[in-house]
């Protein structure tokens, strides 16, 4: 896109340092940059590993389907940081910038001379986040943290799936998405707090903490009751949830039921064995899992249509069970425009997720593809090293 695009988000005239590679340091920053934010990608030479790895192996034009996801509505710049120019360069960028973000292995940042102590004395307004998989100290510094093995680690495995089966982690990168928006809040936080104190400060995340704190509920329950809950053999998607909660199979697919009475429920479906007061909760843990099947004797003889237009007429808290294909055809999800498409210089027309969050005043919108490794060189030493065209031109060669 045309560099002259401005942006006029809410977090406009905000730069950011990142240094962020994978998935929960570059969708923080393409959250920033999706408000409005100015941000800098400083990337290897070989450029964020994610260009080199794509979900399904799906690499349009060259380009990493995810890298795309995650990278939109930033400036690419490769620098080597173990060489003292090219260092030199990403410390310009950091003095003219507001927030810092980086997730290497802790201690990374500190050898190469880009420590929060240091940094923050070329600029001491600076926000400086660093994110690792379990934080700067502790006895698991040393090991590697990844989204799987955070989410092992919390437990919150052990809460998905049936009774007797082998524990269960969420196909998308909870604990890599989560951190991002911790990330996110506390960024803000901490610009907030400096418009007061005209300070800077550290920030620290990690993913094994995000999750913990995620499963907040999950956790103070166990803490109560003192024993881990019991998954239900017929899967129920909660073990701290009874009956009716679930989904459930159709005639030609599937029907999710939320917390409803289970008297109502089976009145409206004609399940009379439960139509009594003794089943007026809406969270039954004893004798979950026969009510469960005797339900999903029900709910196969109609389709998921049918049982929509019977139960949300009774204000049953019910819904379809959409595949990704019907989600994007979805009226809402369309209503609620949170799929959109992007020009990308490589691959064309990209179609991705939106931004969730509406601004009244500054609306977001993506003014830039994800960039190619080291486009924005050029306008990058322009802007804020202060290089002339001969000391860009050597820089590229």
């Amino acid at each position: 896109m045309k560099d002259e695009i401005k942006n006029k988000g809410p977090l406009d005239g905000l730069v950011i340092a990142d240094f962020t590679q994978l998935a929960q340091g570059p969708w923080a920053t393409q959250m920033l940059g999706d408000m409005g934010a100015e941000v800098i990608k400083i990337e290897p030479k070989k450029g964020d590993w994610m260009r080199h790895y794509s979900y399904g192996n799906l690499y349009p034009s060259g380009e990493s389907i995810s890298f795309v996801s995650f990278n939109r509505n930033k400036r690419s710049i490769a620098l080597n940081l173990k060489n003292e120019k090219e260092l030199g360069i990403a410390k310009k960028i950091i003095e003219k910038a507001d927030v810092l973000v980086e997730n290497f292995r802790p201690g990374v940042m500190e050898r190469l001379g880009l420590g929060y102590d240091d940094m923050s004395q070329l600029n001491p307004g600076l926000i400086y986040c660093s994110s690792s998989g379990y934080g700067s100290t502790g006895p698991y510094l040393k090991r590697p943290g990844q989204d799987l093995l955070a989410q092992s680690i919390s437990g919150a495995a052990s809460l998905n799936g049936k009774k007797g089966d082998i524990p269960v982690v969420t196909a998308v990168g909870q604990a890599d998405l989560l951190t991002s928006l911790f990330i996110n809040q506390s960024i803000l936080a901490a610009l907030q707090s400096r418009s007061v104190s005209g300070r800077g400060q550290k920030i620290e995340a990690n993913l094994l903490s995000s999750i913990v704190g995620f499963h907040i509920q999950e956790i103070t329950a166990f803490l109560h009751q003192g024993s881990s809950p019991e998954r239900s053999e017929s899967g129920i998607p909660n073990p701290w949830v009874g009956a009716p909660y679930g989904l459930y199979n159709t005639l030609d697919g599937y029907i999710a039921i939320g917390m409803n009475s289970v008297q109502k429920l089976a009145q409206v479906v004609g399940l009379d064995k439960y139509d009594s007061k003794e089943f007026i909760s809406n969270n039954i843990i004893d004798n979950r899992d026969r009510i469960r099947f005797d339900f999903d004797a029900v709910f196969r003889t109609k389709t998921t249509s049918e049982w929509l237009g019977l139960l949300l007429k009774e204000d049953i808290w019910c819904s379809q069970v959409n595949t990704l294909d019907d989600m994007v055809k979805d009226p809402q999800v369309q209503h609620n425009e949170m799929i959109i498409e992007i020009d990308h210089p490589s691959i064309g027309k990209v179609k991705t997720a939106g931004f969730p969050v509406s601004f009244s005043e500054t609306p977001q919108r993506v003014y830039r593809p994800s960039p190619r490794l080291n486009e924005n060189a050029e306008e990058i030493l322009r802007d804020f090293c202060g290089y002339d065209a001969l000391d860009i031109k050597t820089f590229l060669k």
